[in-house]
Parts: structure tokens; sequence; C-alpha cells
């Protein structure tokens, strides 16, 4: 296994695709992500927050990571979100993205128990770890309070990068407060701190970070890979801002399954995992208009499949 190198510049939190039985379509999945790459996607991650990644077991987690590498996805293209909320599962999710040559660890903190202390979050990651006992590993942090329900601090995460030098390797933070992210570039400037809200990212480049791990790009990257130009404007950050006030009038995962499902005209896309529900017909259509009627190209693609 070779050093990884930081993760930088516009990765995609990738959607998870079902077959007819509600389980993982590894096919459908390793020709999105393979499409993706050839749009100029740098990397992947598999099982976050926009792929449903609470809501499939540790055996459909792993199952799917490896028929992502049996399908030639580079483990250089990946990182690995094993966050769950019980510790033998991270640590299980954690060592078998090790051993499959993928030591890029997107992981979540344990979000069934709250509060947590900050002291007990830095003893969670630091027990972690230390249970894994590999120098490979590279922890990203995911800070999404909104959901998880633990924010990890910009304390916690100085004080667990100079106890694990090199191990703990960046953040991406969706929270959405940019005061939040900007903490994390003085206190941690070694890591790479990359946003998971999109509107943010021409910010945090001006500012030093090293790029996003994002949902949209599962749609438009040439929407976000806008933002990365030196003659980014405000107008491109508009746009962004636009799209994401259409979507998020619907729960946002089942509304970007919706889209993908339009962009490639295969009604499979649109289902999630139980507890989150299609979007029904009527709203379908209604975010459809909405978004051909404000100029975004949603229209049906070669999806290689």
């Amino acid at each position: 296994m070779t050093e990884p190198a930081p993760i930088r510049g516009l990765w995609c939190a990738t959607l998870t695709p079902l077959g007819r039985d509600g389980d993982v379509d590894h096919a459908r999945l390793a020709s999105h992500v393979r499409l993706l790459l050839a749009k100029g996607v740098d990397g992947v991650v598999p099982f976050g927050t926009t792929g449903e990644g609470p809501s499939f077991s540790v055996a459909e987690r792993c199952e799917a990571l490896d028929a992502l590498l049996a399908a030639n996805v580079g483990p250089d293209r990946l990182l690995a979100a094993t966050g769950a909320a019980a510790f033998t599962d991270t640590l299980a999710l954690t060592r078998h993205a090790l051993e499959s040559g993928c030591p890029r660890c997107l992981i979540l903190p344990p979000f069934f128990w709250k509060p947590l202390t900050d002291e007990a979050l830095f003893r969670y990651y630091a027990s972690l770890i230390d249970a894994v006992g590999d120098l490979r590993l590279r922890v990203y942090l995911y800070h999404i309070p909104q959901l998880s329900g633990v924010p990890i601090r910009p304390e916690t995460v100085a004080r667990l990068s100079t106890a694990y030098p090199g191990i703990i390797a960046g953040v991406k933070d969706s929270g959405g407060d940019f005061e939040h992210t900007a903490e994390l570039l003085r206190r941690a400037p070694q890591l790479s701190i990359l946003v998971g809200h999109e509107p943010h990212l021409a910010r945090l480049m001006r500012a030093g970070g090293a790029g996003t791990i994002c949902g949209i790009a599962n749609l438009l990257p040439e929407l976000i890979a806008a933002l990365f130009e030196p003659d980014a404007t405000a107008d491109d950050e508009t746009r962004v801002r636009t799209f994401l006030d259409f979507v998020l009038r619907y729960p946002f995962v089942p509304a970007f399954k919706a889209i993908r499902a339009a962009q490639t005209g295969d009604s499979a896309w649109l289902a999630p995992r139980p507890p989150l529900s299609p979007l029904t017909e009527g709203e379908r259509a209604a975010l459809l208009a909405a978004l051909r009627s404000a100029g975004f190209g949603i229209a049906p693609e070669t999806d290689g499949l």
C-alpha cells in the first residue's frame, strides 16, 4: 500500500443505487462512479450521508467497497465512510477498508448517546485508532451536527491531530457554519479541511482549504467544479445556492435520487433505503420543472449501463 495522498479537490459523496430486492446494486454503483471520474471528479465516498450510510449493514458496506475495487475503481479514488453507531461496527468497517487497500476513512462520531463531552469524543476516536493499530490509517473526521447531533469542535480536532499526527488527516465540515470551518483552518492548518456545504467552497479555497466532499457532484459536477476556478464569481456561488434552494424543499436524498433517475431515464434510481421514502410523482414533477425552468440541465444522458 502506497502512502495515501491528502484528499484535495472535488470529491463526490455518492448516491447508493438499489436493486428491485432493495439491496445495493453493485453494477449500477460502479457505473455511476466510473462516470463521475470520467467527468473530472477526483474521488468518491461511498456510504456517507448522501449514500445513506447508516441505513446499511457492515456486511453490505464491505461488499460494496469490494465490488467497487473489483470494478477497477482504484483505492486512491476512494474514501471509505466507516462510521457507525456501534464502536465495534466502526472498527470492523475501518479494518476492512485498510485490509482492502483503502487507508483513508471518513468517520462519523458515535451518534446515539447525547450529549457527549469533548473528552468522551476524544477518547472514542483515540480508542478506535489504538484498536486499529495500523500507522497506515488516515482518519477524516466527519462533522455534521445537524444530523449526528454530535459536534466535533475545532479544539477536539486539534487535540486529536497532536495525539495522532499523520493518522488524523482531515475534516469534512458539513455543518454549514463557515466560522467553524475557519476555526478548523486556524487550529489545524496541517489537515485537509473540506466542506460538505457547497456554497462555502470558493470561500474555503481562498482561505487555504483543500476542497469539498459533496452530494451535488452526483448530478452536476460541473456546477461545483466552477467554484474551483480562479475566476469564480458570486454568480457561480449563487447558482449553487439556487440549485439547493429548489432541492431542499424536499428530503434531499430522495430528491437527489429523483434527479438522477431523470438524468439517466432509469427509474431504479428512485428508491432510497427505508426509513426514507421516494418522492411522490407530483413532487418529482414539481422539482424537475423548477430546476429546468431555472436553466439546470436535467436531461437524459448515457449512464454507461
